[in-house]
C-alpha cells in the first residue's frame, strides 16, 4: 500500500487539491443563492463550467506552457504565450455561464459585473499559480533524487574501486611470503596455501557484500595473522585479543581493518628482530567496535618503506569516510618506540 501512495504521490497531491477546491467551490455557489431552495442545477451548471476551464487553462499551462518556460528560461516568451490563451479561454468561459444563465439578456446582473469577472480571474489565476507551484516543486523533488542517485553511484563505484585495490595489495604481500617459504623449502608452505585459499574464499564472495559478519571479517585477520606466525616461525610476539560482545551480532564493511594489519607487519616486525613484536586488539562495546593495532619501531626502518604504505592508508580513510560517514574516529600515534592505530567504528 505505501508503495502505491509513494508511486502516485503526484496524481493523489492533484487529486485531493480539486477536491478540496470542489467541496469550497460548491459551498461558495450554493450559499450564493437568494431563494428558499438550492437550485441545484444551476449550482452543477456553474460547477461544471468553472471546473471545466480550471482543468482547461491550468493542465494547459502546466504540461504546455511551464515546460517550455523551463527548458528556454525565457520569461518574455512565456507571458506572451499564457497570456492570450488565459484571456481567451476566460472570455469564453464568462460567456458561457452568462449564455446558459440569462441568454445575454442581463437578468443576472451580478454576471455583468466588473467584480464577478474579477473573482472569476482572480480564481483562476490562483488555480494556475498553485499547479504550477506544484509543478515547480515536483521537478525540484526530482532533480534531487536525480542528484543523489548519481551522487549514490558515483561513491559506490568509488568505494568498490578502493575495496578492488585492496586485492593486488594483498596478493602481492601474501605471495611475497609464500615464495619465501617455497624458497626456504618450508614444511609450513601447504598450510599457508589452505590459508591463502580461504582467505580468497572470502575476498572474492563475502567482499561483495557492502556489509559483512564481524566475525568473518575477524576470521579473516585471525588467517591473516596465522599466515605471518608460519612466515616468521613464531619468533615474533604476535598478540591477539578479542573482548566484548557476540561478533556474530554485528555487520561491517569488509576489508576495512586489514591494512593497518598489514602496515603492523610490514614495518614492525620486519627481518626477525628480536625486539620486534605487534599487538591486536578488538573490543566490542555495546554498538561500538574498538580496533587498536601497535607494532613495534625497529632501528632499520626506513622513511620510505612509510611512504610506501601511504596508498593503501589513503585508500582505508576514504572508505571509512564513504562507509561510516560520521560514525568513525581514527587515530594514529607516531610515537618514539611504536607505531598505534586505534579505529572507534558505530557497528551496526
Amino acid at each position: 500500500m505505501q508503495s502505491i501512495i509513494n508511486r502516485n504521490r503526484v496524481v493523489l497531491l492533484h487529486l485531493s487539491f480539486w477536491c478540496v477546491y470542489l467541496s469550497f467551490f460548491v459551498y461558495q455557489v450554493s450559499s450564493m443563492q437568494r431563494t428558499p431552495e438550492i437550485d441545484w442545477i444551476r449550482v452543477i451548471t456553474v460547477v461544471c463550467i468553472q471546473l471545466s476551464f480550471a482543468l482547461l487553462i491550468g493542465y494547459l499551462n502546466y504540461f504546455f506552457f511551464l515546460p517550455r518556460f523551463l527548458k528556454d528560461k525565457n520569461a518574455w516568451r512565456y507571458f506572451l504565450q499564457f497570456f492570450p490563451a488565459f484571456a481567451i479561454l476566460m472570455t469564453f468561459r464568462l460567456g458561457l455561464e452568462r449564455y446558459l444563465t440569462d441568454g445575454f439578456s442581463g437578468e443576472a446582473r451580478y454576471l455583468y459585473t466588473t467584480r464577478f469577472v474579477v473573482q472569476v480571474l482572480t480564481t483562476n489565476l490562483f488555480i494556475v499559480i498553485f499547479l504550477g507551484m506544484i509543478r515547480f516543486a515536483v521537478g525540484w523533488f526530482e532533480f534531487e533524487a536525480r542528484q543523489k542517485s548519481v551522487e549514490n553511484e558515483r561513491l559506490t563505484a568509488e568505494l568498490n574501486f578502493l575495496k578492488s585495490q585492496i586485492n593486488p595489495h594483498f596478493l602481492f604481500n601474501t605471495l611475497n611470503n609464500l615464495y619465501y617459504l617455497a624458497y626456504s623449502q618450508s614444511a609450513n608452505t601447504t598450510e599457508v596455501i589452505a590459508k591463502l585459499s580461504q582467505m580468497m574464499r572470502y575476498m572474492i564472495y563475502d567482499s561483495n557484500h557492502p556489509l559483512v559478519p564481524l566475525s568473518k571479517e575477524i576470521e579473516y585477520m585471525e588467517n591473516y595473522i596465522s599466515l605471518e606466525r608460519l612466515r616468521l616461525n613464531d619468533q615474533i610476539p604476535i598478540k591477539f585479543t578479542l573482548e566484548g560482545g557476540n561478533p556474530q551480532d554485528f555487520l561491517i564493511a569488509p576489508l576495512i581493518f586489514i591494512t593497518f594489519l598489514e602496515n603492523a607487519f610490514k614495518h614492525g616486525v620486519s627481518n626477525n628482530h628480536p625486539e620486534a613484536w605487534v599487538n591486536i586488539s578488538i573490543q566490542i562495546k555495546g554498538t561500538e567496535c574498538v580496533y587498536r593495532v601497535e607494532n613495534s619501531k625497529i632501528p632499520f626502518n626506513k622513511p620510505e618503506a612509510e611512504h610506501k604504505s601511504g596508498i593503501g592508508l589513503q585508500n582505508v580513510k576514504r572508505r571509512l569516510e564513504l562507509s561510516y560517514p560520521g560514525k568513525h574516529s581514527l587515530t594514529v600515534e607516531n610515537l618514539k618506540d611504536r607505531y598505534s592505530v586505534q579505529l572507534n567504528i558505530q557497528l551496526s
